[in-house]
């Protein structure tokens, strides 16, 4: 792991090329729970090399702009979690159900027939791939379980907490293996439990929990207000955040920038703070000096040391012109407030 003050991250997912995937279509839909396999615009005999490059693509530009930590840009995803999500047992993917999204829309989702198990590992392959093409540390991201467990049409679990308890078994199979395949961080994204708090008191904590047991290396958890596509007013506090504090994540990802969080919350956490200063709204890029400010406004209330530095969300519904200049800012703005504090 790359040992410097204020390093740098992507929360998950970079621009996917016009020539891999329908943007357009992507970018006015709800992101889909199902496959969804009709807006990828490369033969399927092909899809597997053509997301390959994509990857190198998104590879290339963290390492060109400086991030510390890369990730695989998620650029084999549809969305960050119907890939996991209809790869296990227990899916009919063939007569999808339907649900509420957090936006309140009606929207196709998987229907759940049978008891939820994993068949195989989902992402290995990525983490490979990824560790084979660069030697900074590197994150891959997996779905929530309580998450998971809201993006479904339940048909057969007699309550939705054995259903998300079951995906935590499924999530933290994943997890081990994506260890062993040579991950430095795994995070998983969780953005159900801020939409959700009253359920996510209930018993998200306890699958989160159970995801993350006998995890080998660095853990994060990635609690969201949701795309800034779709959710464009963001408040300044998390409705379900310091409750994070008895989970056994080494870090909490947060937003901060579209949502001018108030940071003064972000003191009832002891871990690391993975800090969102890119704002995900805006399509101009940030300055550095900007992001350094952005930076500061949590440096009252967690100390730098543990504090990483990345993007609000995904950077998916970007271009990727605009995603690499905000990477470039975000990278320059930790290096300003890094200098402060070193001098």
């Amino acid at each position: 792991m790359v040992q410097t003050l204020l390093p740098t991250t992507l929360v998950g997912s970079y621009p996917q090329p016009d020539w891999l995937i329908d943007r357009g279509v992507l970018s006015k839909q709800t992101p889909p729970r199902t496959r969804a396999q009709e807006l990828w615009r490369i033969d399927p005999q092909w899809l597997e090399q053509a997301q390959d490059d994509a990857t190198l693509i998104a590879i290339r530009d963290q390492e060109r702009a400086g991030v510390d930590t890369v990730t695989d840009g998620e650029i084999r995803r549809v969305s960050y979690s119907s890939r996991f999500a209809t790869a296990l047992e227990g899916v009919d993917l063939d007569n999808p159900g339907v649900t509420k999204s957090r936006g309140g829309v009606t929207i196709n989702v998987p229907r759940i027939v049978g008891k939820i198990r994993r068949r195989h590992a989902v992402e290995v392959r990525d983490v490979k791939f990824l560790r084979a093409n660069t030697d900074r540390a590197i994150k891959i991201t997996v779905p929530g379980p309580f998450t998971m467990s809201q993006q479904v049409q339940n048909d057969h679990y007699k309550d939705v907490e054995e259903m998300a308890l079951d995906y935590a078994v499924a999530v933290n199979e994943e997890i081990k293996d994506l260890f062993a395949a040579g991950a430095d961080v795994v995070q998983i994204d969780e953005p159900y439990m801020q939409a959700r708090p009253d359920q996510a008191r209930q018993y998200g904590l306890k699958a989160l929990n159970r995801a993350l047991e006998g995890a080998s290396g660095t853990t994060a958890v990635h609690i969201c207000f949701g795309y800034a596509l779709t959710i464009k007013q963001k408040a300044p506090v998390y409705d379900y955040l310091a409750e994070l504090e008895e989970s056994s994540a080494d870090q909490i990802s947060v937003e901060t920038a579209q949502s001018k969080l108030d940071c003064s919350t972000l003191a009832a956490l002891s871990k690391t703070i993975v800090l969102g200063v890119i704002d995900m709204s805006d399509p101009q890029v940030e300055t550095p000096d900007t992001v350094a400010a952005r930076i500061r406004r949590a440096l009252p209330y967690v100390p730098a040391e543990r504090l990483v530095i990345a993007p609000d969300c995904g950077m998916k519904y970007l271009s990727r012109e605009v995603a690499y200049g905000k990477l470039r800012a975000m990278v320059d703005g930790a290096a300003i407030v890094r200098r402060e504090l070193t001098g």
